[in-house]
């Protein structure tokens, strides 16, 4: 067999990892597409948690979000892949305003790997699509040989109905909106870190992977009145390309106060023992929001309310200066950029 020119671009780890490495490589497989959306709904282009379908002659819009699966270990304090794959897809519908409704799923399976996990992942994910409340009314399984696969992947498509007046999109953020932050940062990532074999931390840390159905039911009025001009969660890449992300594509600027982020002890004991940067590490059960600021603490209470948004905060605001950039006020008082990470520094995290 040849060998590959030493020259010759190739697929790296870090190009799915949710950093500027990944913005590449989704860029290279969606460039080619002839036809990014439908009629004027969101589509491709806008690289947003999901794409809409407005339907014709009706006040609602179809709200469709695929992603894939794949985590190490797949049980990990907190939860397993079943679990992650119905989170990381519903919550994506949540973030766009949508009301979640179905699913489907496709499990690729490498030849060897045991039923026993199998119906421990496969309970899981069919426990918490019925927590979440959506149909599973469609799938796939394939089983690869082994040595192809590790273990096994999950993907996901997830289906939602939102009002087409409802404008939540990572371009919307406004001059003076404040960001709120439902709770403590890379918990996900760090704990699955901890648990990794031969690393050998000991700690109490737990994943936050979970579905956020109840934020979308606490402030569904500030949703509706278009309050809220801005909703993600900070996955692959953390809070650092989440907000990076709504900075360039609404052409503003975030700054970040340094000591309203939430991050716990174990987590930040954790990053500086393997000299990782906790606002790239990735949560499964957080959500940023870009609000109004005349309406920014009536949010917050209704979100601390919530049983999963009880650590909440306001963390920063969205400025006209220096378009693009995110930028975090630290607790001594300087002000240093929080840049993009180059890719997600923990891999086969969701």
């Amino acid at each position: 067999m040849e060998e590959k020119k030493a020259s010759e671009k190739i697929v790296r780890l870090a190009h799915g990892a949710g950093g500027v490495l990944q913005e590449e490589l989704i860029q290279f497989i969606t460039s080619g597409i002839a036809q990014k959306r439908i009629r004027n709904g969101i589509g491709v282009e806008e690289l947003d948690d999901g794409a809409t379908i407005p339907l014709e002659d009706y006040d609602k819009e179809v709200v469709v979000t695929a992603d894939g699966h794949t985590v190490y270990p797949l049980f990990f304090p907190g939860g397993d892949l079943g679990k992650l794959s119905v989170c990381g897809t519903v919550n994506d519908l949540l973030m766009m305003g949508a009301e979640p409704i179905a699913l489907t799923s496709i499990v690729i399976i490498e030849e060897g790997f045991s039923f026993e996990n199998l119906k421990k992942i496969i309970n899981s994910f069919n426990e918490t699509a019925r927590e979440a409340g959506v149909a599973i009314i469609a799938g796939d399984s394939k089983v690869m040989p082994r040595g192809t696969l590790n273990e096994i992947i999950m993907a996901t498509t997830g289906i939602g109905i939102k009002n087409k007046n409802v404008k939540i999109e990572d371009k919307n953020l406004k001059i003076g909106d404040k960001i709120i932050i439902t709770g403590s940062i890379g918990d996900h990532g760090t704990a699955l870190m901890a648990s990794r074999e031969g690393l050998n931390i000991n700690t109490d840390l737990t994943s936050d992977v979970s579905i956020l159905t109840e934020l979308n039911e606490a402030i569904k009025r500030f949703i509706l009145n278009n309050d809220i001009h801005a909703m993600k969660d900070p996955t692959r890449g953390g809070i650092a390309s989440a907000l990076n992300d709504w900075a360039r594509k609404s052409n503003t600027s975030i700054l970040i106060e340094e000591v309203e982020v939430p991050i716990k002890k174990q987590v930040n004991a954790i990053c500086d023992m393997l000299g990782l940067d906790p606002y790239n590490i990735a949560s499964e059960g957080r959500a940023l929001l870009s609000v109004d600021p005349n309406r920014a603490e009536q949010i917050l209470e209704k979100i601390k309310e919530t049983s999963i948004g009880r650590g909440a905060r306001i963390i920063g605001t969205v400025q006209a200066d220096n378009p693009g950039r995110v930028f975090l006020k630290t607790s001594v008082g300087g002000t240093r950029f929080i840049d993009t990470p180059l890719g997600e520094p923990i891999p086969r995290i969701c």
